[in-house]
């Protein structure tokens, strides 16, 4: 297979955002930070789409991220698989345990 020329690591924060807001959107119930975690998402995607996202930046949304829906713990699954893609943008020590 030749080489595509796309980083892994924002091939793999693609398929994160995606997983954490297919389950977002399946979740029945209501949240109240719902939308603010739609909004964090569609930066994430804007940023992937770019393909040089920015860690300092990546950091912030996964926070957005936590704050608005990390206490959901049917969300826990995608929200560690979207922290582990943010991890590998930057210093893993510089990243608090989120969930």
């Amino acid at each position: 297979m030749a080489d595509s020329g796309v980083d892994p690591r924002v091939s793999g924060l693609s398929v994160a955002v995606n997983r954490l807001r297919a389950e977002l959107d399946a979740y029945p119930a209501q949240l109240r930070d719902r939308y603010a975690a739609e909004e964090e998402l569609d930066v994430l995607e804007e940023q992937v789409a770019d393909g040089a996202p920015v860690p300092t930046e990546l950091r912030q949304s996964l926070l957005l991220l936590v704050a608005a829906v990390g206490s959901v713990s049917a969300l826990s699954e995608p929200m560690t698989e979207l922290r582990k893609a943010i991890e590998l943008f930057g210093d893993p020590s510089e990243f608090r345990r989120v969930n």
